[in-house]
């Protein structure tokens, strides 16, 4: 399956065969609970997801990837696009060390144009109200075609 084929059905989307399609995805076990509207992205904690040992806290990168990630799957989910979005440009924002459990993550879109959504992403891990990182990011919309 090529990326640009990961949605057979843009007006409803399949995001586990969408996140198939990104094989770092795999390798932080990131999974989708979409509940009607709403999609929540879980990444699954794995000792291989440390960065510090000695805390221990999870990699900035790993958290920073599932971030994007989030970002990549809500565009993908309200904008029904066939092709993976490409990443312009994203700033994260570390707020607090990642212990190592569960991850949680939602995205919001808050402009969208022809060819380009800006989206905010935050990611927590036991409350919500106290996220460990957010993302600011501005992705093309690329069609199949393009």
């Amino acid at each position: 399956m090529s990326k640009t084929d990961a949605l057979t059905n843009p007006s409803q989307p399949d995001l586990a065969r969408f996140l198939d399609a990104i094989p770092y995805a795999k390798f932080l076990n990131i999974s989708i609970d979409q509940k009607g509207n709403e999609i929540t992205t879980v990444m699954s904690f794995e000792q291989k997801l440390i960065g510090n040992p000695i805390l221990p806290a999870l990699h900035g990168g790993a958290i920073g990837a599932f971030l994007e990630m989030t970002s990549i799957i809500q565009v993908a989910f309200e904008t029904g696009i066939t092709a993976i979005p490409k990443p312009i440009g994203l700033t994260i924002d570390y707020l607090r060390s990642g212990k190592p459990i569960d991850t949680y993550s939602r995205a919001h879109i808050t402009k969208q144009g022809r060819r380009v959504a800006t989206v905010h992403a935050e990611a927590w891990q036991e409350d919500r109200s106290r996220p460990i990182a957010a993302a600011h990011g501005h992705f093309l919309l690329k069609t199949a075609e393009d």
